[in-house]
């Protein structure tokens, strides 16, 4: 199975701030170790967030983490530091496999058929507002839903997330803040 422990929120670990590495001593495969071990949840959580399952985001959290090894030589300690560094490069790594999917019909996995279930009625209800809330989420703009799944998912403040989609701070909670308006919004008028 897959190496990576499925995380149910941010670890201690994950918020580490790894700002102050420099890129050179980050290429020793053991500190680019301690960057790996502080981030993934992180990013994997971000991505799980952008993915429709966890082989998918565990996928392109080793795709983020293979390219920010191959580019730490660019990797400069400012703005947001290591962590929106890394977040920048897992949601160009969703956005190019979103590319690559949208040219791919895909079906049910077969693991799906085994998983355990509680009952037929509560399966069928959290999967109801599961479904709800990511179509209510994917009606968003790009933008929008990039910053709701760095908050919800990866945790990550607004400075941070501003960071990683390129707007201030204040931009980014404004951002967030009507986001969140509209989606409750549209949630309360489907009921």
């Amino acid at each position: 199975m897959n190496e990576l422990a499925v995380p149910t929120q941010p670890t201690a670990a994950a918020r580490t701030n790894f700002d102050d590495a420099d890129p050179a001593e980050a290429l020793d495969p053991a500190a680019f170790g301690d960057v790996y071990a502080g981030h993934r949840d992180a990013v994997y959580l971000y991505l799980r967030a952008r993915t429709s399952d966890e082989d998918e985001a565990f996928d392109l959290t080793a795709t983020t983490f293979e390219r920010a090894l191959n580019a730490i030589g660019l990797y400069r300690p400012s703005g947001g530091g290591m962590r929106a560094w890394l977040l920048r490069i897992a949601r160009n790594a969703a956005i190019d496999h979103g590319r690559k999917q949208r040219r791919l019909v895909r079906g049910p996995t077969p693991e799906a058929a085994f998983a355990p279930v509680a009952s037929a009625e509560d399966v069928a209800v959290a999967a109801d507002e599961r479904r709800r809330v990511r179509r209510l989420v994917a009606q968003l703009r790009a933008p929008e839903r990039d910053a709701i799944a760095l908050r919800y998912a990866a945790g990550m403040t607004a400075r941070e997330i501003g960071e990683v989609i390129g707007r201030s701070e204040e931009a980014t909670q404004k951002m967030l803040s009507r986001a969140l308006a509209r989606l409750k919004e549209a949630y309360e008028n489907e009921r």
